[in-house]
């Protein structure tokens, strides 16, 4: 979870976008959500699934999260990160 600087909300989504097109090619991420609060437009969080660590850890490690990385600083005042595992779902592969 994290909130954007004010108004920065935008920038933030245009800045993820090359990782959405980088997770359409990883096979270990199955499920990547980014999430925007209707009442806040500030506030943003994730939902990301992956087949394993490994698939968790490339996914943190690619060229596309290197470049991105650096626009995050100007744009996020606070985050929050939550690690967990799916214990009951709909709609996600076995």
């Amino acid at each position: 979870k994290l909130r954007v600087k004010e108004g920065k909300g935008d920038e933030l989504i245009a800045a993820f976008e090359p990782l959405f097109d980088q997770v359409g090619n990883e096979p270990g991420t199955l499920v990547y959500v980014m999430n925007r609060a209707k009442d806040d437009p500030d506030v943003f969080w994730f939902a990301e699934l992956y087949t394993d660590d490994d698939a968790f850890a490339a996914h943190g490690a690619s060229d596309a999260m290197a470049h991105a990385a650096p626009a995050f600083g100007s744009l996020i005042a606070d985050s929050e990160l939550i690690l967990g595992e799916p214990v009951l779902a709909k709609g996600l592969p076995d």
